[in-house]
Formats: structure tokens, C-alpha cells, sequence
């Protein structure tokens, strides 16, 4: 009786606990473009392009046309694809992304499925070639702002619910991770167990701008990923070289860059990462967490006091160049 009740207890345990199918295979070999060390002698193509599967496609601008080098995610389903931020290049000229994107897209009797784009977060470098799809047929964007996130996706307890994406045969789901960004977002793809995080986790500088809410975040995401398979970790940039070491800001030239993949278990350390933050700089390990805004604000401060130290300085030496010559004229 005894082992029969140990039985049972272990049943009721597996039964109790989400069934998530295993991910699909995917090929994650791949040596991204470094850039140039002089990009106008040796230009690099603008836009690299990465086939995962079938379906899911990698995509990369060049550090030549943008230092920040985003990274740009295309998930197709049967009925409509998700393309995931647009990168920092609006000029089609320089960057060939919607052409490329739109003729990735396969045909359903003889018509391109629809399009969706969404941006993990609004800053500049992940959007900026929205512009690019403005006049192309079925092609929806949704906007970078608080109210369109929670209305373009559906969230209905923003930002502890889950919103989801029906591509057709492929859902992708979308976690609430404001901090970097008020309405920063990351997706979660079932069929391949890849996780979407944006500037919110990546293998670089973590900004944070509401420490707090980044906090809740990295929590949130762990709660979520917990029962979950996850194949990697994709973020927006890559910023580190195989050393651990930061790439130069605004450098176009990464010549021993880290790989882009993080997985599970980094993600289960930023807890911990972000309880150590002190809300200016840290560096933990590999990752450093700065607030761009308590920097700024900082460096304001310290203009000001600047300003101020010469202002007082210029006085002081006006006054003692006076004196000086009312001295000079006393003695004659």
C-alpha cells in the first residue's frame, strides 16, 4: 500500500505539472561579420541574413552602417510572419531590410502572407526601419508606446500577464520586461524554444533605467522560462568579446566578438545580478549594469559645478587683475 500511495503521489506530481513539446532543431552555426577596420576600403555587406529553420530567420546590420550592430528576428507561421525590431538604418539605400524581409516571406495562392512588426522596446536603433514598410501591402506595426503594447498585443494586466501572437500553427508569447524601457518586451517561441529579450538581457552592457521595474522583470522572466524549454537566449546586440571585455562604444570593428546565444542558466542569474546593482555602475563578471540617466544627471551636475568653479575663477582673476592695476597706479 505504501509504494501504491508513492506512486500515485509521483502521478498526481507529473500530471500537475505543464506539458510543453519539445523545441524543433535549429542551426545556430554561424560567424557573424565583424565589421572593418576601415569600412569605406573594405565595406562589409549591409545586411547579413541567417537561416535558424525554416521558418526563422536571423538577421543582422552591418557595424559599418551602425555601430550598434542590432539584431532583427523574422518567425514565419501559415498564415502571417513577426518580424522583431526593424534595426537603426531607415535609408533603404544603405540597408536593404524590407526588401529582404518581404522576400523571405512565402506566398499563400499567390499572395505574400501578412506581416506583423513588433519591437522589443521603442529606442531608436531597434525601429528606425519602420519607415521601410510604411507603404508596403499587409503590413502592420505596432507602436513602441505603453497604450499601443498593451492594446497592439492584448495584454490585459499589463505587465504581470502573458499576451500571445498567433502566427498559424506557431504561437509566440510576450512577457512583459520594462526596466531598459517602460514597455520593453521580450517573445518566447514555443516551436523552437528561442527567447526574444531585446536590451533587457544580452551579452553586453545592461542599461537599466528603472531599477526597480527590472527587477520585478528578471523575476517575471524566470517564473515564466521556469517549466519551459529554452533553446537560447537572442538579444538585440552583442557588446562583449570572447574575453568577457566590452567593445569600445561606437566601435565599427569586432574582430573577436562573443557569441550572440545566452542560455537558460544566464538568465537565471540576473536576479542576482540586478541585487547587486547599486543603481549607478556595477560590473558583475562579464555583465555591466550602468543607469544611462543617473549618469547624465551626473554629468550635469558635474557641468554645472564646472561652470560654476569658472564663473568664480573668472571673477577672482577680474578682481585681482583690478586690484593689481589700482595698486600699480597708487605708486605712481
Amino acid at each position: 500500500m505504501k509504494y501504491v500511495m508513492i506512486v500515485l503521489c509521483c502521478a498526481a506530481t507529473l500530471l500537475g505539472m505543464p506539458a510543453f513539446a519539445q523545441p524543433s532543431p535549429g542551426d545556430m552555426n554561424v560567424h557573424w561579420d565583424a565589421g572593418a577596420a576601415n569600412c569605406q576600403k573594405n565595406p562589409p555587406r549591409p545586411l547579413q541574413v541567417h537561416r535558424y529553420d525554416q521558418g526563422t530567420y536571423i538577421l543582422r546590420e552591418s557595424l559599418c552602417q551602425t555601430y550598434e550592430g542590432p539584431f532583427i528576428y523574422l518567425l514565419i507561421g501559415a498564415n502571417r510572419a513577426l518580424l522583431i525590431d526593424t534595426g537603426d538604418v531607415a535609408d533603404a539605400d544603405k540597408m536593404p531590410l524590407a526588401s529582404t524581409v518581404l522576400g523571405l516571406l512565402p506566398e499563400v495562392n499567390g499572395k505574400r502572407i501578412p506581416l506583423l512588426i513588433a519591437h522589443t522596446h521603442g529606442h531608436l536603433d531597434h525601429r528606425e526601419g519602420d519607415a521601410q514598410f510604411a507603404s508596403a501591402p499587409d503590413v502592420a506595426i505596432i507602436g513602441t508606446d505603453l497604450p499601443h503594447v498593451i492594446d497592439g498585443f492584448g495584454f490585459r494586466d499589463w505587465p504581470n500577464d502573458v499576451a500571445h501572437v498567433d502566427l498559424g500553427g506557431r504561437t509566440v508569447d510576450v512577457i512583459a520586461t520594462p526596466g531598459h524601457y517602460p514597455s520593453h518586451v521580450s517573445f518566447y517561441d514555443g516551436n523552437t524554444g528561442l527567447l526574444f529579450t531585446g536590451d533587457f538581457f544580452l551579452p553586453g552592457r545592461l542599461i537599466i533605467d528603472n531599477t526597480e521595474a527590472d527587477r520585478a522583470s528578471a523575476a517575471r522572466i524566470n517564473d515564466y522560462v521556469r517549466d519551459r524549454p529554452v533553446t537560447y537566449v537572442l538579444g538585440g546586440h552583442v557588446e562583449l568579446d570572447r574575453h568577457g571585455q566590452t567593445e569600445p562604444t561606437g566601435s565599427n570593428w569586432h574582430p573577436d566578438e562573443a557569441p550572440l546565444p545566452l542560455g537558460k542558466a544566464d538568465l537565471a542569474q540576473l536576479p542576482q545580478l540586478l541585487a547587486s546593482f547599486n543603481g549607478f555602475y556595477t560590473q558583475t563578471g562579464r555583465f555591466v549594469m550602468y543607469s544611462q540617466t543617473r549618469m547624465l544627471q551626473v554629468i550635469g551636475v558635474i557641468g554645472i559645478l564646472l561652470l560654476i568653479v569658472i564663473v568664480l575663477s573668472l571673477r577672482w582673476w577680474f578682481r585681482h587683475r583690478r586690484h593689481a592695476r589700482a595698486a600699480a597706479q597708487g605708486l605712481h
